[in-house]
């Protein structure tokens, strides 16, 4: 009997530094998930686009109010062409990037068309809205931008030159800075 004594004292004595090292490890692992998930305020990411030259698909869709646009119509211009969705997540983190360089350069012979990939008019109205979008932004239910630049990720975008080429390809979010890297020079040529 009294060696069951001794032994319940016994594994008690144990059982209180393991339960505590135990506790330790959880509070030291919750603190580790936070610091890791924390996010702290970095650079805008960004895709690093492609040099790519190709002629530039021909495509008519029709805008918000119902005009066709021709996107050929504009190649006295630099184009860049992105390909969106309302429901895209990336494509919403990109959308005031992009409303705000075309703000900035629409002056310099910068055209920006946001094509949109197949939803209904009165969520891409609503969407313009409330991304306060001044850039054209054309319809596009059956998708033949993606199928034209012959990819189905969602963004994407394509820098056309005044040949009628396609010099640059993203896919996947752009931020101010590789807009300003690599769409801002050809501006200036």
């Amino acid at each position: 009997m009294e060696n069951q004594n001794i032994q319940r004292k016994f594994n008690k004595s144990q059982l209180i530094p393991l339960v505590l090292i135990g506790a330790g490890l959880i509070i030291l692992g919750l603190l580790l998930t936070r610091a890791l998930t924390t996010q702290t305020p970095k650079a805008e990411y960004s895709v690093v686009p492609s040099a790519v030259n190709f002629s530039a698909p021909e495509l008519v869709l029709n805008d918000l109010n119902g005009n066709k646009v021709n996107i050929a119509d504009h190649h006295q211009q630099i184009v860049m062409i992105n390909n969106w969705a309302t429901w895209c997540p990336p494509c919403k983190d990109e959308m005031p990037t992009l409303a705000k360089y075309y703000k900035a350069h629409s002056d310099q012979g910068f055209m920006l068309f946001g094509i949109e990939a197949g939803d209904s008019k009165k969520d891409v109205a609503s969407f313009v809205d409330d991304y306060a979008i001044t850039f054209p932004v054309l319809l596009d239910p059956n998708t033949e931008s993606l199928n034209a630049f012959h990819n189905d990720s969602l963004p994407s975008s394509y820098v056309i030159d005044h040949d009628g080429n396609v010099i640059l390809a993203w896919t996947g979010p752009i931020s101010r800075d590789m807009l300003e890297k690599y769409v801002t020079p050809l501006l200036e040529q």
